[in-house]
């Protein structure tokens, strides 16, 4: 079932949430143990993160050092498929731009439509450790709305392969991501918006945004993309704050600002104990604002951390 038919099928908020999939060498049951107390909430749907690989450097002494590829969380498309089977609910893989080729990209989206994975979410993805700014693979996709063109295209039987003679068309819901607070490589919010706006025009077909913290941010973003046409469903990604560093990180990391109320409010707080205690509060009401606005569904990052989330949720559904 599409994202959108579950969207638009709901009588009330629903709630879905994002999950990181394993470091490797790590069983799938740590991922299990993560989702079993949050899946009676029952999320229509679940996303899964895709990392890509790193870059290390391994000194071979008399001064040689080795480059290597690593990949610390691979088997996006697996876990996909393992949860959907387990849990019976909808999957989300997240497709990026770096670390693939077009070729990869295509063949990926091969295996989740045999895999009967029809949702999807298409980012362009961060610049690794190494890099100061994002650099796509050689024959790969620069930006997000090229991915958004490559899986309309398969949607319309068109593959890379011009020579493929009534190829089956892919039958994939695209989602994007959005950013209240602007993509921070934006010049401005309507200069990202107005590249939102094209991928909904090529064939997007919802919108999870960036976590925020205050949700006045949300509701003006909401009502610019109205004003510019852009009508498809929009939906809130939320994270509770679970430790006092991630006062000054979430900030840098993300390119967010948190409100002076809730930053104050962790700044006191004598433990990290403390700091669950706000963080999971400010975003129970944050939620219940949210609810009241009357949005689709609340997106929870739960970053590995199911307990917070466990607790948001039983104060809201």
């Amino acid at each position: 079932m599409k994202i959108t038919d579950h969207l638009s099928k709901a009588k009330s908020t629903l709630f879905s949430i994002e999950i990181l999939p394993p470091l490797k060498g790590q069983s799938i049951q740590v991922l299990f143990d993560h989702l079993d107390p949050l899946m009676e909430f029952n999320p229509p749907f679940v996303d899964v993160t895709y990392h890509r690989e790193e870059y290390v450097y391994k000194d071979r002494g008399h001064g040689l050092l080795e480059k290597r590829s690593i990949k610390k969380r691979p088997g996006t498309v697996g876990i996909c498929s393992a949860i959907k089977n387990k849990y019976n609910v909808e999957t989300v893989p997240h497709i990026i731009c770096g670390g693939f080729t077009k070729e990869e990209t295509e063949n990926a989206l091969i295996d989740l439509n045999f895999l009967d994975i029809h949702n999807v979410l298409l980012i362009r993805g961060d610049a690794i450790k190494s890099e100061s700014a994002f650099k796509p693979e050689e024959l790969g996709h620069h930006y997000a709305i090229e991915l958004v063109d490559q899986v309309v295209n398969m949607n319309n039987g068109k593959y890379l392969d011009e020579e493929l003679i009534k190829a089956t068309p892919t039958d994939f819901c695209i989602g994007v991501a959005g950013y209240p607070e602007k993509h921070f490589e934006a010049p401005n919010l309507m200069f990202d918006l107005h590249y939102l706006k094209r991928k909904v025009e090529l064939g997007a077909q919802y919108v999870v945004t960036q976590m925020f913290f205050d949700n006045q941010k949300y509701f003006d973003y909401v009502n610019k993309c109205r004003e510019l046409g852009i009508d498809i469903p929009i939906i809130p990604g939320l994270k509770p704050i679970t430790i006092k560093r991630q006062n000054t990180i979430l900030p840098r990391i993300f390119h967010i600002d948190l409100p002076e109320a809730l930053s104050d409010e962790i700044e006191k707080c004598k433990d990290n104990d403390q700091v669950k205690e706000v963080g999971v509060e400010w975003a129970i009401q944050q939620s219940k604002e949210l609810i009241e606005f009357g949005v689709p569904c609340l997106h929870f990052y739960s970053m590995g951390r199911a307990e917070p989330v466990h607790k948001i949720a039983s104060a809201l559904f």
